[in-house]
């Protein structure tokens, strides 16, 4: 049995193939993120689903694309806990922009890979491997243009005043905005960075108010700036997107990468259906 799993740091899809490729099952679990989960953490989510816990003995090979999987550090102590969890299996664990890269580029052409998701990332593909000019040091100081980053805003926003009435009394209805409730999810739970990332979809919701198309312009510009812009040759490739943030605004994503002379490529939600074809194949 093969496992193919992507995970973001909010959620991870699981596909379970046989021989010949065929579904035996599918599966989501919570995001294990090893930048933000400790071991048992990691093992418990594991065990939380019945469908990965029971077949546990019977996987042969565990192909793991992760957020927080950039480092060797990560991906080591990953790769550990997955041999001790999964023991008859071959474990293979890379960082999950290889899982947007092998799903919104089949053809392995030259391409530039971004994450919009709960975080953010971007890469370089040549054809076989990515690389990365800078090393992202996490939801706290990076991830421009995420999911938690525009939680992080929308929250700002919302306690500096600086949020229109209108929009402030449609987020007071949808959230607990209560600065204790706040501070407990901030500093005392786990997975901050996926608290904050459950704002984005007021942003989402009300993406065409004039209010919300400032903060989503001006961060897609930080991140053409800061990420896409890095590569030397980024005006001349494709750039192929993955994740929450893009899908849900693909329109406004282009209108800025139109605006900065780049070109927009695929932009899928999660990449993990178009992984079966690679590890088919691969």
């Amino acid at each position: 049995m093969k496992l193919l799993v992507d995970s973001g740091s909010t959620k991870a899809d699981w596909i379970a193939l046989d021989d010949n490729g065929n579904k035996l099952f599918t599966t989501q679990s919570l995001g294990l993120n090893p930048e933000v989960l400790d071991k048992q953490g990691v093992i418990q989510r594991l065990e939380d689903r019945f469908d990965i816990y029971h077949n546990r003995k019977e996987v042969t090979h565990l192909f793991f694309y992760g957020a927080g999987c950039g480092t060797d550090r990560m991906k080591n102590s990953l790769s550990e806990t997955f041999r001790e969890f999964f023991p008859h299996a071959e474990v293979s664990v890379k960082e999950d922009t290889y899982a947007a890269a092998y799903a919104t580029n089949p053809t392995n052409e030259k391409a530039i890979i971004s994450i919009l998701g709960t975080g953010s990332n971007c890469s370089y593909f040549d054809g076989v491997e990515l690389h990365q000019k800078i090393q992202s040091l996490g939801y706290i100081a990076m991830d421009d243009c995420s999911g938690n980053r525009f939680g992080r805003d929308l929250i700002r926003a919302y306690y500096f005043n600086k949020m229109p009435k209108h929009l402030a009394s449609l987020f007071e209805k949808e959230y607990d905005l209560d600065p204790d409730t706040i501070k407990n999810h901030l500093y005392k739970q786990a997975n901050p960075n996926a608290y904050l990332a459950t704002f984005a979809k007021f942003l989402i919701q009300h993406k065409d108010d004039e209010f919300i198309q400032k903060l989503v312009f001006e961060a897609m510009q930080v991140f053409v700036d800061n990420y896409i812009t890095q590569f030397e040759d980024c005006r001349e490739v494709p750039v192929h997107f993955v994740g929450s943030i893009a899908f849900y605004l693909k329109d406004e994503l282009k209108q800025v990468l139109d605006k900065n002379g780049l070109k927009l490529g695929n932009v899928l939600r999660r990449p993990i259906d178009g992984l079966i074809e690679y590890h088919m194949v691969n």
